[in-house]
């Protein structure tokens, strides 16, 4: 055989559509996809090899699945496919499909295709040797498919510790069309049964084999391979599908077979030292599959409705486990005589070998053992031996039998193997074992067929005696709990009923609630419109007035203009002596009276034309009275529709909470009535059948409905007076929320003038501030300008005096000393009041030298020191800026703190108004 390797299981999974009943019952659609390997369930994600979504077809499937094992098991290999999942989750769809359609055919039909498309496609010198076999596992027993009279067959083991089923019908076939028949025959001796689930479920796992031989004409090399196609029954929730009698015995035995497959997968997936195969029969026939020598691919089916996430769950979780499963695949090779001779003769050698090692191990034990002092390079080489035992086995193991040099002979070596008489007395031997142990396996089977049939016939002869007793006891028990379930429901009808006349009642109040509501909104909204057609007619009169103003200020303008021109041009006239003198005096004063009476008149008009500009001052100011009562009416009415709105919504929302209350309640309803339904047909039923345990049954009934009537009549005024108190509550809780609202709302408007507020006084103490920095520091700098600049004077002036005073004194000096050269030779020494006021004025121009140097000196610090001075203001303003900054910076980080604080206030309130509507939902399931 060829050397082994390791596979893991490959796990695919596929998802079918939504069926009809789940469509009908509204279920969603649950899966989500990422890729073709992995699905999302419940915000969990699960990785596989490939993930099949609900369209995927039949050929896609079977491309991903299958189509490579037929290729394995051609080439010598061992191959499973099997589904797994819950019930009506398309298990057998997937396995079997529509067995005679192209489109429908699952993954036997399109397998049983491609073994013989691949076959006829292959080399001439190969000889092919097919055979099928069909076997159920119904109620934990084996049943033969293709021979009904086989219903208990047992499994056994080969020479290889290989499990397999002994007894079964193997069918050699030679055409696709061969296989489809066999299946065809298995398939209607398969069970099934009806569900609430599936309509076709199926009762037991069915295991299809292919055994599949080739030999090659030529070589004389035989490979075998075997597939078993596996379609499990689903897992069940007896709840779900209903179950009863026979079917529920089926289902606790799918069940329970099933957990034992999945205990198997979790010890092999932890990697547990005992594998429970033995547990039930299909994990001891599928023990080689997982975990052996096979190539493995399971394919989990799922539901993706939501009624079904539990179970979905679960065969994710399975896959996930069998995901990590590995698999030590061995070519399966038959040998010819001669590469038996060959293995014989290498197994030889290698025993050869060993011999000679422990020879040559004792020998030298020997020698140490009687004191001798054994030389290194007698010594025995462990790294030697090890390489040769090491080359001999590669070469054992070698695929294509190649031989290998023996080891030289060492001293002492043993000699010998088998010769032909042995061999063939060893042969007959084996032989004679295999029968005996086959006979005992025989013999076993009987007598565990015998155990299990007389253990049967004391379960029946058990079961008939208690059946009556518990018939009896299980009617009994049915028909108290039946008519306390029909009791429980005509009180839950009418209180049903009762709490939908009352949500009517309700609705309509609401509705007329929301009607009058709607009015005064309308109402509102038509003296809001009015106000505003007033207003603008009011903005629109005050405009007139404002231009008739202007245009009366502009008029008296032209006027005293005009009259101030005239009045000119008439000084100028008399000054010039322009005005010509008229010959008599009547006319002078007749023009003077006019001049009188036209100035008279444009005095009149001039006071009339400030009297009506006050008027209109006045008019304008009344009219903005009136405008900015209006702007305050308009903000109350808006106020006002922004309450009556938040109000509307308020009730809209109510009114739609009743009206999915009010649609439950109908559902709930007709429910009931349903279940009442049943319940009444059922009664109806066991009347007909125990009419004189219903006698006694009427009595019971008659005082129990006396009781309930009591305790109903307890209850109805319970009920009513938690629905008065409910509706105090809600009212109150309906005042208290207007008046929250409209508290919020006041609130808002006030905040925001706050802020407007806040912002104007920083803005403006924001410019307060650059203000007097900016003033301040245009008089420090001005200020030290002057005095910069009287001290340059100051000191430019001494200079001056100084310069001027040494140019006298030198001056003063010379003449001095040149009058005193002058004068007589005799003098040459001088008298002492001259040296001494010599000897003066020179400390006196030392002194002023020295004074002038300290001067100049002073005046350079000054100039170098006032570059000092203006980089210290510039740094002082800008530290003055870094301050309005962090002092703006601190007022926004205020602002934000309140701000959060207001949201945090906000919150809480909110957690308290939904606290409220909590309380108020539950006082609402108490009136219920």
């Amino acid at each position: 055989m060829a050397d082994p390797a390791e596979c893991t299981i490959k796990v695919m999974c596929r998802f079918r559509p939504l069926n009809s009943s789940e469509v009908t019952r509204g279920d969603k659609y649950i899966p989500k996809f990422q890729g073709e390997d992995s699905v999302v369930i419940g915000g969990k994600p699960y990785v596989f090899d490939r993930v099949f979504q609900s369209n995927t077809s039949q050929e896609q499937v079977y491309t991903a699945c299958a189509q490579q094992i037929v290729k394995d098991v051609l080439g010598g290999y061992n191959g499973t496919i099997f589904a797994y999942g819950q019930t009506s989750s398309g298990k057998t769809h997937t396995m079997e499909g529509n067995l005679h359609d192209t489109d429908g055919m699952g993954i036997i039909p399109r397998i049983v295709q491609d073994i013989f498309n691949y076959i006829y496609s292959m080399d001439e010198n190969l000889e092919f040797h097919i055979k099928v076999s069909y076997f159920e596992i119904y109620l934990d027993k084996i049943r033969d498919l293709l021979d009904v009279s086989k219903t208990n067959l047992s499994v056994h083991e080969d020479k290889n510790r290989v499990p397999y089923v002994k007894g079964c019908t193997e069918r050699f076939v030679s055409s696709p069309e061969e296989v489809m028949d066999t299946i065809d025959e298995g398939k209607s001796n398969r069970h099934v049964a009806v569900t609430n689930m599936n309509e076709h479920s199926s009762r037991s796992h069915s295991i299809f084999l292919i055994n599949v031989k080739q030999e090659n004409t030529q070589t004389e090399q035989k490979l075998s391979g075997k597939l078993y196609l596996v379609d499990l029954a689903g897992s069940e929730k007896v709840s779900k599908t209903g179950a009863e009698g026979a079917v529920l015995d089926e289902a606790k035995n799918i069940n329970k077979s099933l957990s034992s497959l999945g205990n198997v997968i979790s010890a092999l997936a932890e990697g547990s030292a005992y594998v429970p195969y033995r547990d039930s029969k299909m994990t001891r026939i599928l023990q080689d599959s997982l975990g052996g020598n096979c190539r493995t691919t399971i394919v989990i089916c799922c539901s993706p409705s939501s009624y079904n996430d539990a179970e979905t769950k679960s065969t994710l979780m399975f896959g996930q486990r069998a995901k990590t499963i590995k698999n030590t695949v061995i070519l399966n090779v038959e040998l010819t005589a001669e590469q038996w001779k060959k293995k014989y003769e290498r197994e030889k050698e290698r025993n050869k070998s060993l011999r000679n090692t422990i020879t040559w191990l004792e020998n030298e034990l020997n020698r140490w053992r009687n004191g001798e002092t054994v030389p290194a390079e007698e010594q025995f080489d462990k790294e030697k031996i090890n390489a040769e035992v090491l080359a001999l086995d590669n070469t054992i193991n070698n695929d294509k039998f190649a031989s290998t040099p023996s080891m030289p002979p060492m001293p002492g070596m043993l000699g010998a193997g088998l010769n032909d008489v042995e061999k063939e007395k060893c042969e007959v031997e084996l032989a004679k074992l295999f029968k005996q142990l086959d006979d005992k396996d025989e013999e076993i089977n009987q007598q565990s067929q015998l155990v299990e049939k007389l253990k049967q016939q004391m379960l029946d002869q058990e079961e008939l005696l208690a059946s009556s007793r518990r018939d009896h006891d299980n009617l009994q028990s049915e028909l108290t709990r039946l008519q306390l379930e029909n009791d429980a429901s005509k009180e839950e009808v009418k209180e049903v009923l009762q709490a939908l006349e009352e949500l009517a009642v309700n609705y309509d109040q609401k509705s007329q609630e929301v009607e009058d509501k709607t009015k005064e909104f309308e109402a509102l909204s038509e003296e809001l419109g009015q106000k505003s057609s007033t207003l603008a007619s009011i903005d629109s009169e005050l405009q007139k007035l404002k231009e008739m103003a202007n245009h009366q200020k502009k008029r008296v303008t032209e006027m005293m203009s005009s009259l101030l021109k005239d009045l000119t041009e008439i000084g100028i006239a008399v000054g010039n002596n322009d005005i010509k003198q008229h010959e008599g005096s009547g006319l002078i004063d007749e023009e003077f009276t006019v001049a009188r009476l036209y100035i008279s008149k444009m005095k009149s008009e001039v006071k009339s034309m400030v009297k009506r500009c006050k008027q209109l001052e006045n008019t304008q100011s009344e009219s903005n009275k009136t405008l900015d009562e209006t702007e305050k009416e308009l903000a109350a009415c808006q106020l006002r529709i922004s309450q009556h709105e938040a109000k509307i919504k308020s009730l809209t929302e109510y009114l739609q909470n009743v009206e999915h209350k009010k649609r439950q309640l109908e559902e709930d309803v007709d429910s009931l009535n349903e279940e009442l339904v049943k319940i009444s047909a059922q009664e109806k039923v066991h009347a007909m059948e125990k009419e004189s345990e219903i006698q006694s049954a009427n009595e019971v009934k008659e005082a129990v409905e006396k009781q309930i009537h009591s305790h109903r009549e307890a209850h109805q005024k319970q009920i009513s007076s938690l629905r008065d108190e409910l509706e105090t509550k809600e009212k109150l809780i309906t005042d208290l929320q207007d008046l929250n609202q409209k508290i919020l709302l006041e609130q808002e408007r006030l905040r925001v003038e706050h802020e407007k507020l806040k912002s104007t006084d920083q803005e403006k103490s924001r410019k307060l501030h650059e203000l007097t920095y900016v003033i301040m520091m245009q008089d420090r700098r001005e200020q030290a300008r002057q005095d910069l600049k009287g001290l340059e004077e100051t000191v430019a002036k001494e200079l001056q005096t100084l310069h001027n005073l040494r140019k006298l004194f030198v001056q003063d000096l010379a003449t001095r000393v040149k009058k005193s050269a002058e004068m007589d030779s005799d003098e040459t020494g001088g008298s002492a009041a001259q040296k001494q006021k010599i000897s003066f004025l020179e400390n006196n121009l030392e002194q002023l030298t020295k004074v002038h140097k300290q001067l100049v000196r002073d005046n350079a610090d000054l100039r170098c020191e006032l570059p000092k001075l203006e980089k210290r203001l510039r740094a002082t303003a800008e530290r003055v800026k870094a301050l309005e900054s962090a002092l703006k910076e601190a007022k926004e980080n205020s602002a934000r703190d309140r701000k959060r604080y207001q949201q945090e206030v906000d919150r809480i309130k909110e957690a308290v108004r939904a606290k409220n509507m909590a309380r108020r939902g539950h006082s609402a399931q108490i009136g219920d």
